[in-house]
């Protein structure tokens, strides 16, 4: 089976900065699979040249049998990419109602309503803020509402950049327990990058380790969790 997602020696940056240096992933149809490494090492420039910004400057990206790699951002999204940012990046000073239309732009019409009741259905907490400014809610909140605007789009793949960053031990549970059941309810594709690399890999079907701009390390969640070299490097030296 072809994979929904390939990177096929791609390089990327900004300017005359060179970041990614021929990276080659791939992604499994229905598979959750984790971007995991130091700060500074390229996680999100891989996940932004994904999405379009950068460009990359060599190599090939391909979605589901097609080249994306010179694709403009909105046609990304309207083929089935979806990106949640790190920070969140929500619209502070509008509702939750609000951001979640603003997910729905390039999303029929007619199916509105009935997405929006499923997120609501999927994040209980935001059916009761959702007259609320979302720059007003906790920090897990405003995680949930910036992966529901995300899922308004109608993605096959869902990007998510730190999803834990900055939130509570027991909301980063909740987080990914959530992401788990997207995949087996709905079938979704996700590619995250987390510095949580315990909790990512623990529930990734496969995962890659990127240094310095390069893919060093790739292997299942499992494989990863017990490789030395990720137990020293970003399990704080064990199980």
């Amino acid at each position: 089976m072809s994979p929904l997602l390939s990177l096929d020696h791609v390089c990327s940056g900004y300017g005359r900065i060179a970041v990614l240096q021929d990276v080659s992933l791939s992604v499994g149809k229905g598979q959750i699979v984790s971007l995991i490494g130091a700060n500074g090492a390229g996680k999100t420039t891989l996940m932004m040249t994904i999405a379009g910004m950068p460009r990359l400057s060599a190599g090939r990206i391909a979605f589901d049998g097609e080249d994306i790699s010179q694709m403009s951002t909105e046609t990304l999204i309207r083929r089935g990419i979806a990106y949640v940012p790190e920070g969140r990046r929500i619209f502070a000073q509008m509702t939750v109602l609000e951001n979640l239309q603003m997910g729905a732009y390039f999303s029929p019409p007619s199916k509105y309503r009935d997405d929006v009741e499923a997120m609501f259905t999927l994040f209980p907490r935001l059916r009761d803020r959702m007259r609320q400014r979302a720059g007003t809610m906790s920090g897990g909140e405003q995680q949930m509402l910036a992966i529901a605007r995300a899922l308004m789009a109608r993605p096959k793949l869902l990007l998510l950049d730190e999803p834990s960053l900055g939130l509570a031990p027991l909301v980063v549970r909740q987080i990914f327990d959530t992401l788990v059941s997207l995949r087996e309810t709905l079938g979704l594709t996700l590619l995250v990058v987390e510095q949580n690399a315990r909790l990512a890999l623990s529930v990734s079907d496969y995962g890659y380790v990127l240094r310095n701009g390069r893919i060093t390390l790739s292997g299942t969640g499992r494989d990863l969790l017990q490789s030395p070299e990720v137990q020293r490097e970003y399990l704080g030296g064990g199980l």
